[in-house]
C-alpha cells in the first residue's frame, strides 16, 4: 500500500467513527428513555399506585402495541395518547424491550378470600384461555396477576363500555360473563387476579 493511501484509509476511518459516534450521541438509550415513564409506571416499571399498572415485564409485543395503539388513538387514555405521540417507532421498540427485561413485582394487596375463590372459578370458565397461567403472561396480552384491583376494575369498565376495543372472541367472553355471573362476577375476578403474584 502506498504512502499515500494508508493517511487517506486513516482519515476515512476516522471520519466514519466521527459520524457513528454523532450519530449514536443523538439517540437516547433505552433506559434513559424508560426513565420518562417511572414518574407514572414506577421504577422500572413497577408501580406502587391503585390506578396506573405495572409494566416491567409485560411481553415486548404487547408493550408496542399498547403505545402503539395509544399513539395512534385506536386507545383510550387520561395522558398517554398524548404522550405515545412523542416517540417513533424505533424508541417505542427500544422502551418495549426494556420495560420486557425488567422484573415484574405485584401489588401487595388484601383481596376476599371467599371473593379469590369465585373469582377462580369464573376465570377458569371465561378468562383462562387468554389470560394463561392465572393471568401471569400471555402472548400480545397484559399481566392481570397482582396489578391493582382498581386498575383492573377500570380496565373491565373500558372494555365493556367499547372506550377499549377487544377482539370478538374476547368480548364474547365477556358478555358471556356480564350475563352469567353480573358485576359480583366481575368483582370476583379482579379479586382473584389481584391475590397472584
Amino acid at each position: 500500500m502506498s504512502r499515500v493511501k494508508i493517511p487517506l484509509l486513516i482519515m476515512g476511518l476516522t471520519t466514519s467513527l466521527f459520524f457513528c459516534a454523532t450519530a449514536q450521541a443523538g439517540e437516547a438509550s433505552a433506559s434513559m428513555l424508560s426513565d420518562t415513564c417511572s414518574g407514572c409506571h414506577g421504577p422500572n416499571g413497577v408501580t406502587n399506585g391503585p390506578a396506573i399498572p405495572t409494566i416491567a415485564g409485560m411481553t415486548e409485543e404487547y408493550l408496542v402495541l399498547s403505545m402503539q395503539d395509544y399513539r395512534d388513538d385506536k386507545r383510550k387514555g387520561t395522558v398517554m395518547n398524548r404522550i405515545a405521540k412523542g416517540y417513533t417507532d424505533t424508541e417505542i421498540t427500544a422502551m418495549a424491550r426494556y420495560f420486557s427485561e425488567q422484573e415484574y413485582a405485584s401489588l401487595t394487596q388484601s383481596p376476599d378470600a371467599s371473593m379469590v375463590a369465585r373469582g377462580d372459578e369464573l376465570q377458569q370458565r371465561y378468562c383462562n384461555s387468554c389470560h394463561e397461567k392465572s393471568g401471569v403472561k400471555a402472548d400480545g396480552i397484559g399481566v392481570l396477576a397482582g396489578q391493582a384491583m382498581p386498575y383492573l376494575s377500570w380496565t373491565i369498565a373500558d372494555f365493556m363500555t367499547g372506550d377499549r376495543p377487544m377482539e370478538r372472541r374476547k368480548q364474547q367472553k365477556m358478555d358471556q360473563l356480564a350475563a352469567d355471573a353480573g358485576d359480583e362476577g366481575f368483582h370476583a375476578v379482579v379479586q382473584y387476579y389481584s391475590s397472584h403474584k
